[in-house]
């Protein structure tokens, strides 16, 4: 959904000069964080019913970083109202995952953030240029992310798609993509990244199969391997081994549809 909601104002915001697009972006980060901070903290009068949470929850966030605390932030204040307006079954007071429906926009700087990087590739620009490009946005967006989240002006935040996560994460994507260039375009070497081409090429099979089938292939691997199996090395790598060996069984469906050319477009 959050892709969804955002996908149009990307298509139109794809359409301008690259100048515009970071200035797209500026205005994104920028504004959904001062939406954030001008919210006021929960006063004395809270109800803490109503945000699912207690002041006694040990995650607490303090200070500045406390306008994005778990469900009494501003874009939950917007869900108790905007979710209230249709019809339900009782009325919307929190989501349980802190979860909401205005992280659409930041996850549309992150879309953005891949548009200018998908400029570059496409630019005629140098190779040097490019990588240097996307080095520099990399490290960039990690420390500013990262410096944001330490001096508790805007916390990294997956879950409320938080402007320094944004930058945080978008920072580590252009590191990759940095990496994936070299060894893909310039040295040629697209044997070493087949691999992520299986999942690639059937995106949205991948993602039925995670959220359709995940929780049976792990519980047929237990089945049939036996729990002892996976607690070897220790029953702290038990959701590691057994993760392992789920995303295995899904890499294997895919790549049996790749071999069938079996592809799920839209």
């Amino acid at each position: 959904s959050q892709i969804g909601l955002g996908f149009g104002f990307l298509y139109l915001i794809a359409l301008r000069p690259a100048r515009e697009q970071w200035a797209a972006l500026a205005a994104i980060l920028i504004g959904y964080w001062t939406f954030f901070a001008v919210y006021p903290l929960p006063g004395e009068d809270f109800v803490w019913g109503t945000a699912g949470v207690t002041p006694a929850w040990p995650h607490w966030l303090h200070g500045p970083a406390a306008h994005w605390n778990k469900n009494t932030n501003a874009a939950w204040a917007f869900d108790t109202w905007f979710l209230n307006l249709f019809p339900r079954e009782k009325p919307f007071t929190n989501n349980g995952g802190g979860y909401s429906t205005l992280s659409f926009i930041p996850t549309l700087g992150t879309m953005v953030a891949g548009l200018l990087a998908g400029g570059v590739l496409r630019s005629e620009r140098k190779s040097s240029a490019k990588l240097g490009w996307l080095l520099l946005v990399g490290i960039a967006g990690i420390a500013i992310g990262w410096g944001l989240d330490a001096a508790a002006m805007c916390p990294v935040v997956k879950r409320i798609w938080t402007p320094s996560w944004v930058l945080f994460s978008g920072g580590i994507c252009m590191l990759s993509l940095a990496g994936f260039y070299v060894l893909v375009d310039l040295w040629r070497q697209k044997w070493a990244v087949f691999w992520l081409t299986i999942v690639g090429v059937n995106s949205i099979a991948a993602y039925l199969i995670a959220h359709l089938f995940v929780s049976h292939i792990r519980k047929a691997l237990v089945r049939h391997l036996g729990a002892h199996l996976f607690t070897l090395a220790g029953s702290a790598y038990d959701p590691v081994l057994i993760g392992a060996g789920t995303l295995l069984v899904e890499w294997l469906l895919l790549f049996w549809m790749y071999r069938r050319k079996i592809f799920l477009r839209v």
